[in-house]
């Protein structure tokens, strides 16, 4: 039977996504009381200006179950069966929701959280995707996801608090005192929740070099066959920074560069960058 790869557009896959055969459900965006649809009619240069007036972050908002549904009824029409990715579970209601939804469908829809957000989540859809493409079963794709998913680097570095302290994530004095020693701490997944991690010092260019290099070190086994450096809208010179570094240091089949889409880019601000892959024990 043919199977769809579904996810939420918080997987942040871009153009990835169509070229993979993956159907995406845009997330929602709150801009004032206007609701706006994820890489859709609302792009991060939209935050960027809707923050720099407003001095408030966007909000973002869940999908309902009756949108699951019919966005599951829709895609159907792609396939027999459809295995679906969340965003992390502990980040928003959304796998619930899809959940519950898929219960409409009697068996034909299963629901995936990624533990991840961003392109986490998108590795997590690839893969699976890799493996639709290899002739395998719907048990057989989801229990190799399943086994994966907490081993998925989802880690990156803002160049701001500013937007982690609006959404209430850090204190307006860490906030300040990482503006003033210039300190970019490193926010990584845990089991599906963001926590922080090494606080790097300096220079963006320089900070990022040395967390490839820490990845590196911390992951010397790894699965080659992909990673990505996501950003949010960063600056080309840092961009190209890391996929040099990413290059000189790893052995990856292919190195993707994607952009944050409304939702995550709502939540971290310009110029956040990280490098995401699936590493092995």
């Amino acid at each position: 039977m043919a199977i769809r790869i579904t996810a939420d557009s918080s997987c942040d896959l871009g153009e990835f996504a169509e070229k993979r055969n993956i159907g995406v459900l845009p997330m929602t965006v709150i801009l004032d009381s206007t609701i706006y649809h994820d890489g859709v009619d609302v792009t991060p240069q939209d935050i960027f200006a809707f923050v720099g007036e407003k001095k408030v972050l966007p909000k973002t908002s869940a999908m309902s179950v009756e949108e699951y549904k019919t966005f599951f009824q829709e895609q159907l029409a792609f396939g027999d069966e459809i295995l679906h990715f969340n965003i992390s579970a502990k980040s928003s209601v959304s796998y619930n929701n899809a959940k519950v939804a898929a219960e409409a469908f009697g068996g034909k829809v299963r629901v995936v959280d990624s533990k991840a957000l961003s392109t986490g989540q998108g590795l997590l859809a690839l893969k699976a995707a890799d493996l639709r493409d290899q002739g395998k079963s719907i048990d057989e794709i989801e229990e190799t996801v399943l086994s994966l998913r907490d081993k998925v680097n989802t880690s990156f570095i803002p160049d701001s608090l500013e937007y982690l302290h609006k959404g209430g994530r850090v204190s307006g004095m860490v906030k300040t005192v990482a503006s003033v020693f210039k300190i970019h701490p490193l926010i990584q997944m845990n089991d599906g929740q963001l926590v922080p991690g090494e606080k790097y010092r300096g220079k963006m260019e320089i900070i990022i070099k040395k967390y490839i290099e820490d990845l590196r070190n911390t992951y010397p086994n790894y699965d080659k066959t992909r990673c990505f450096v996501t950003h949010s809208s960063a600056d080309q010179e840092l961009v190209d920074v890391a996929k040099e570094k990413v290059q000189e240091l790893f052995e990856f089949d292919e190195i993707l560069e994607t952009v944050a889409g409304a939702v995550v880019t709502s939540h971290c601000g310009r110029n956040t960058l990280g490098v995401l892959f699936i590493y092995q024990d």
